[in-house]
């Protein structure tokens, strides 16, 4: 008897994390992650966008303290459900693929009042160098005031938040993204927000062509 495609996907996935020495309370938190996402997909064509959609939907029944783990886990699932072999390979055969389960606690209080603090929050010259580069190809690009003054305070949030990983390197940076997350209830909002940090980690990571990287769309304001 064929399994469902859900299920292939999600053995798949654990062979991987137990072959990477995942143990079973690791692989019990990620199962109740899937828990929650599979019966949205098990009808749904193989297609990111509409994955993504499914994922910020079930959002909603996901415990807040919990979406920057079922993030995690609905981001690695995607390319077994895909059937992405490629990507799978290289999943198994990167040395820094990780299966322990690494969290950023999330910044306490709404973003109405961190949008406040913000305005009032000192940064180093090695935390300002993106920013200011940031803002300086917002300009370029022909951003409104209104428009650049929400991507840098989003952004300089990011790294307030990024003052809490162990290590300044990609993985804690989409940490810091997921635990963060929560501070967007409206859908429309999350996804402007995922847009910005995509943008700006071209200019954290110090990308000579991250100004190429730049689209000005979204929404003007935040809070």
């Amino acid at each position: 008897m064929n399994k469902p495609r859900e299920q292939e996907a999600q053995d798949a996935y654990f062979k991987l994390l137990q072959n990477k020495g995942a143990d079973l309370v690791n692989l019990r938190r990620r199962e109740l992650c899937l828990q929650k996402l599979i019966p949205a997909i098990e009808s749904l064509e193989l297609d990111g966008v509409r994955y993504r959609d499914v994922v910020d939907t079930t959002l909603s029944i996901v415990a807040i303290a919990d979406w920057p783990l079922f993030l995690t886990v609905v981001r690695e699932y995607f390319h077994f459900w895909m059937q992405d072999f490629k990507t799978i390979a290289a999943m198994y055969s990167d040395a820094e693929f990780d299966p322990e389960i690494n969290e950023l606690k999330p910044l306490e209080g709404d973003l109405k009042v961190l949008w406040k603090k913000i305005e009032h929050e000192k940064f180093s010259t090695v935390e300002n160098w993106p920013v200011n580069a940031y803002t300086l190809a917002l300009k370029q690009h022909g951003a409104s005031p209104s428009m650049i003054e929400t991507r840098t305070k989003l952004v300089k949030l990011l790294i307030t938040q990024m003052r809490e990983a162990p290590e300044l390197n990609n993985k804690y940076y989409r940490l810091a993204v997921d635990s963060m997350m929560h501070l967007f209830t409206v859908s429309k909002m999350r996804i402007f927000f995922l847009a910005v940090v995509r943008e700006f980690f071209n200019f954290w990571i110090g990308d000579p062509e991250a100004a190429d990287h730049v689209r000005i769309i979204g929404v003007s304001h935040a809070a």
